[in-house]
């Protein structure tokens, strides 16, 4: 009998599937210790990035369900 597949929790917390299939990620270095980098750093890292078709490929066979 073959084993069931499972999601990678991990993965499916961290990324966003829009509408047209594709994926998004939140971009690094947010958490503490900003007050010294300027506004517009803060807003470009706030911004959702689009993943690369390369490693979608990889990414969706973590995301089985």
């Amino acid at each position: 009998m073959a084993k069931k597949l499972k999601t990678r929790k991990s993965i499916s917390k961290r990324i966003k599937i829009t509408g047209r299939n594709k994926m998004l990620r939140r971009s690094g270095h947010q958490c503490h210790l900003n007050a010294k980098y300027p506004g517009s750093i803060d807003q470009k890292h706030g911004e959702a990035k689009e993943i690369h078709e390369t490693d979608t490929r990889k990414i969706k066979d973590f995301l089985n369900y």
